[in-house]
């Protein structure tokens, strides 16, 4: 960073996360900003206005950061904006007792790794690495907090060439990481959120997972040690501005607003989630690796990404509103018995009032379409799972 030194002069310097030093003297500076007043009083509403100013002067590690803070701040939005939050499967992460690497279904910037986080801390686990876009760090506050939560920096936006050496070099950190018993490692199975509510791993992601192999096919995978993880919210993070990405994108090129990721970051802490539950999945089998093995070149990767699809859309709960959404969509009664009347009025007004919230010259039957997709999809994932499709 330009105003932090790095301490880290290996190759992985510009990529890893903040150490307790660099922490330390990044969470200073934070400390100081305008906006740090009133964050602390959402946050910490009982202290006084310079409680969290203090708190971020008074921390040296990362550790304390992450439970002081970070624990706090996304106990904040569980408590203001879900309803009710739940998790299961983290037995399985615990009966690993080794490092993994955790891979995640993507819909929310900030927290689905956030949550996640806290499920781990909560229940004695040590908090993973965080594979972060570097489109998030415009922001020079926002690039000291999140560099000061354990997070690495996945570099976007670069020609094919600069692309491969940064794929080569964050495949070997994370193998590192890992392997070394540093720690684990979190990352979305695909680059960005899903637009339209299907959950789908890219099979680039699991061939720069692979460039860092030293062995085989199946040792390289094997060591990783992959947990599938699959977040659901009952109302979708920023649902409308998925939807209106996707219709642009239709007709032109889709160009982000240079705060627009910012934007979206406080979109979705402060919408209303509904229920969010989090499912730690079986992780990937020596087995299922073993008869990706055997297929030929891609097909390797494909293998491997159809069980990792599986298992995310296995763990993913549907709630009512995607019951809702498939019906509308589909125009059936076919999932009825999960939801009233009542549910259906208020759905509709749900929607009514999301498509209120972006430009008015944007088509409304387009736009609601895409918005319920976003909902259907899941129920059509889940479908396609129990007919063996996936």
């Amino acid at each position: 960073m330009n105003e932090i030194e790095k301490q880290d002069q290996s190759p992985f310097g510009d990529i890893a996360p903040f150490n307790d030093q660099e922490a330390d003297a990044a969470l200073s500076r934070v400390a100081n900003h305008p906006n740090v007043p009133w964050i602390s009083k959402y946050i910490f509403p009982d202290q006084p206005y310079t409680y969290l100013r203090d708190l971020l002067c008074n921390i040296h590690t990362v550790d304390q950061f992450q439970q002081a803070v970070m624990s706090k701040a996304i106990q904040w939005v569980i408590d203001t904006t879900v309803k009710d939050f739940s998790y299961e499967g983290i037995e399985k992460v615990k009966a690993l007792g080794h490092n993994y690497l955790a891979m995640s279904n993507h819909r929310d910037i900030i927290l689905d790794p956030a949550f996640t986080q806290l499920i781990l801390l909560s229940n004695g686990l040590p908090a993973t690495q965080i594979c972060v876009g570097d489109n998030l760090l415009k922001s020079k506050t926002i690039e000291l907090l999140i560099r000061s939560n354990r997070m690495i920096k996945v570099i976007r936006g670069i020609s094919a060439r600069e692309l491969y050496l940064s794929s080569q070099l964050l495949s070997k950190y994370i193998r590192e990481t890992i392997t070394s018993g540093a720690g684990s490692v979190w990352i979305a199975q695909r680059q960005g959120r899903t637009k339209d509510g299907t959950d789908t791993t890219e099979q680039g992601l699991l061939k720069m997972l692979d460039m860092s192999g030293t062995g085989d096919f199946v040792q390289n995978f094997k060591e990783l040690s992959i947990v599938p993880i699959s977040i659901s919210y009952e109302y979708e993070p920023c649902d409308v501005l998925k939807a209106r990405e996707k219709l642009i994108s239709r007709t032109r090129t889709y160009v982000k607003s240079e705060d627009e990721d910012l934007q979206s970051i406080m979109v979705g802490i402060k919408q209303n989630k509904g229920n969010v539950h989090l499912n730690f999945g079986d992780p990937l089998s020596e087995e299922e690796i073993r008869i990706a093995s055997a297929c030929d070149k891609n097909d390797r990767y494909q293998s491997i990404r159809h069980a990792m699809d599986r298992r995310i859309i296995a763990g993913y709960k549907l709630w009512k509103t995607n019951y809702m959404a498939y019906d509308s969509v589909n125009k059936t009664t076919k999932y009825a018995d999960h939801y009233t009347k009542e549910d259906q009025e208020e759905f509709r007004s749900y929607i009514a009032a999301q498509l209120m919230k972006v430009e008015p010259d944007l088509d409304r039957r387009d736009l609601a379409d895409i918005l319920l997709h976003i909902y259907s999809n899941p129920v059509q994932s889940k479908e396609m799972l129990e007919n063996n499709e996936i």
